[in-house]
């Protein structure tokens, strides 16, 4: 148990030494719990939301049960409250991001649904790398602040005699909940990625085939033409009254030898298929 029974002196910026102000006051320093004689500093850096998701730092300074907050506008450490008070908004905070990373989860099934029932909108790709960039946006910040929580956690374990242990308990498990959730969330969008790739070259190698099967038949039809077009003396059928007829019969021959493989190799399919 605390003892307040003693005149509390504030714990001042002064009083901290100039590493942990270089860290406290950078805001891209990565979450972390740096640990002193006197004091403790617990640096998250978390994903927040308004329109769009943004990065916000947060540095809390821990003497026994008071806690001071950094403020970066004016340079100065500001009471925060107590222990309690720090576990209630971090709380709070951890909430949101687990109602958003659902959010998240919710949106990407929607998508994979668009892709099993053919529903493909043009913006797909746009949807897909908006939702993987915020997404690996949240893993990276809670990979780190999971961690930092975990040191934190035991700090209050062990190093003080703290007694609402379980409230920053809840709080460590629901960051690594988070952290979770965005991972998998990033191996769904991976899944969804490929399939949607398959998808793609499923429909392109469709189109080579048709586009193929297109060239093929005009392809003894342009031979013909160009053979009988040459302007040559010589060439037969020029003077057969059914010279016309006999050249659409040889156009015709050379249709079949062309596409004989084709038929062969599909009928082998469709007959493998049925074997089946």
């Amino acid at each position: 148990m605390y003892n307040h029974s003693k005149k509390r002196r504030k714990l001042r910026l002064q009083d901290l030494d100039k590493f942990i102000l270089e860290d406290i006051e950078g805001i891209d320093h990565p979450s972390d719990f740096i640990k002193r004689d006197k004091y403790s500093v617990l640096i998250l850096r978390l994903p927040e939301f308004n329109n769009t998701i943004h990065i916000v730092s947060l540095a809390y300074i821990i003497e026994n049960n008071n806690v001071y907050t950094f403020n970066r506008s004016n340079k100065k450490l500001e009471e925060f409250g107590t222990l309690d008070d720090l576990a209630n908004i971090l709380n709070q905070k951890v909430e949101i991001l687990i109602s958003k990373i659902k959010s998240y989860h919710n949106a990407i099934d929607n998508l994979e649904e668009s892709i099993y029932e053919s529903r493909l909108s043009d913006d797909f790709m746009q949807e897909w790398l908006s939702y993987k960039k915020d997404v690996s946006l949240i893993n990276r910040l809670m990979f780190h602040a999971s961690i930092t929580m975990e040191q934190f956690f035991l700090y209050l374990k062990k190093d003080i005699n703290y007694d609402n242990i379980v409230a920053f308990e809840d709080i460590k498990e629901e960051t690594k909940r988070v952290f979770d959730l965005s991972r998998a969330a990033i191996e769904k969008l991976d899944n969804l990625y490929n399939f949607y790739r398959a998808k793609v070259d499923e429909k392109m190698n469709k189109n080579v085939y048709y586009l193929t099967l297109l060239s093929g038949i005009f392809l003894p039809l342009t031979l013909a033409t160009g053979f009988f077009g040459m302007n040559t003396g010589g060439l037969p059928f020029t003077d057969d009254p059914k010279g016309t007829l006999k050249v659409v019969g040889v156009s015709l021959i050379l249709e079949i030898i062309f596409f004989l493989p084709f038929i062969l190799q599909n009928f082998k399919k469709i007959k493998k298929f049925k074997a089946k």
